[in-house]
């Protein structure tokens, strides 16, 4: 691999070590941009190797021999924090000299991290938000304000996780470190924040879905039971890891017990399951136990899961950016991925949104638990369909004096039944 941007050696070791063939679209912005006194947002998808994108210019500006905090790096999660630690040692490990790599967590043991910190401060700070104030700024043991790099991942988690005032008093101390915030999508709620805090900032929006590798195959179920038109589905292929995705735990929970009945060993992933749990069932999935994961939107963020080959929306997520975030868990860097989603009529409009983001579906029916490609010709909006849709449920009956009348009656009372849960669901369209 060509070191056209003079890093050190070690870190060029350490990235072939993972495989890499070329720098990724965001790293090689990011990379081509350091020298400027710009601070950097970097949106891009999921998967398209972020995490090195700031990594990499870190370890590449760290004096080794120092003994000062060098790096702030915040994760919504402790998932991710970890995930980020472990890249981080990855690239220590390479280096001749000491690198001290640090992550601070909620659920460890505070008191410890203090008694170490009391001694030797270390060179790279990587952790979540609350602990990361607890340190630094509650207990004043952990000296960030040497930090000439401050990085946020996943950002805009960190503003729908409620840590809004955490980062606040955290960017305060950092206010002369180099910022670089990413995010697989930046929305409006965090765009205050970004201008309040990071003034001359160069904005990175890298919106090529084709770098993934991703295939999009949208199945209509046509009336068709949904766990019915799954089980025929994932007979149809057979995955290294596929995840498939519910928007609500009882949902989880239900398709989990429903496929441990017909025989698929699985994996579950949401927000009921504790730390300790849900740390279990990650490395249980990344020890490749399962073959399906049934997952919420947990795991679509914030939880990176290795050598997922194909996902699976049970039912579009609410949001309809989440999609995007769901289908980065596969198609990763370098590999393939494919992404199936279940939809009805309903959800045409939805559907329309994501043709807009740039996703190039394929179509597909299952026929004799096979998938067969099919033109798709269903262009209708869903709030003028929704007679439509009633009337294919509505019977036609025996055709006694009235029947017309009645059978009309009963589809308009089911297509008002049908806007109004649609309604209910309140998409963010």
């Amino acid at each position: 691999m060509e070191n056209k941007y003079n890093f050190k050696d070690y870190i060029m070791k350490a990235v072939e070590d993972l495989g890499f063939k070329e720098f990724t679209d965001i790293q090689k912005d990011v990379f081509n941009n350091l020298s400027s006194n710009k601070n950097i947002l970097g949106e891009s998808k999921t998967g398209s190797g972020k995490t090195h994108a700031f990594l990499i210019p870190i370890f590449n500006a760290l004096d080794e021999d120092s003994n000062k905090v060098f790096a702030t790096i915040i994760a919504p999660t402790k998932e991710l924090a970890s995930q980020i630690y472990k890249f981080a040692k990855h690239m220590a490990s390479f280096s001749g000299k000491t690198i001290n790599v640090k992550l601070y967590t909620g659920g460890t043991f505070k008191e410890a991290d203090i008694e170490k910190l009391k001694n030797n401060q270390p060179h790279i700070v990587i952790g979540t938000p609350g602990r990361i104030k607890d340190l630094a700024i509650d207990n004043n043991i952990l000296k960030i304000y040497t930090s000439e790099f401050f990085i946020v991942d996943e950002v805009d988690m960190i503003f729908k996780g409620g840590y809004q005032e955490e980062l606040d008093e955290i960017t305060n101390v950092l206010g002369d470190a180099k910022k670089m915030f990413f995010s697989a999508t930046v929305n409006e709620a965090i765009l205050p924040y970004v201008k309040k805090y990071m003034t001359n900032t160069y904005h990175i929006k890298l919106d090529n879905l084709e770098e993934l590798k991703i295939a999009h195959k949208w199945i209509n179920i046509k009336y068709k039971d949904r766990y019915e038109v799954l089980k025929d589905l994932i007979s149809t292929f057979n995955p290294y890891l596929c995840l498939i995705f519910a928007n609500k735990k009882t949902e989880v929970d239900e398709i989990s017990s429903m496929l441990k009945n017909d025989g698929f060993f699985v994996g579950v992933l949401h927000g009921d399951l504790d730390s300790r749990e849900r740390k279990r069932v990650v490395k249980d999935i990344n020890n490749l136990k399962y073959q399906f994961v049934i997952a919420t939107d947990i795991a679509a963020r914030g939880i990176d899961i290795e050598g997922v080959s194909h996902i699976i929306n049970f039912n579009l997520p609410i949001d309809y950016e989440f999609y995007i975030h769901r289908s980065g868990r596969t198609g990763r860097m370098y590999s393939d991925g494919i992404v199936y989603t279940l939809y009805d009529e309903l959800d045409q409009k939805y559907l329309d949104n994501l043709l807009k983001k740039g996703i190039k579906p394929e179509y597909y029916d299952i026929k004799n638990k096979e998938l067969v490609p099919h033109k798709n010709t269903e262009r209708k909006k869903p709030e003028s369909n929704y007679k439509a849709v009633a009337a294919k449920h509505v019977p036609l009956g025996k055709k006694k004096p009235g029947y017309k009348k009645r059978r009309q009656a009963e589809i308009d009372a089911l297509a008002k039944k049908l806007e109004k849960k649609d309604k209910k669901k309140k998409r963010w369209y």
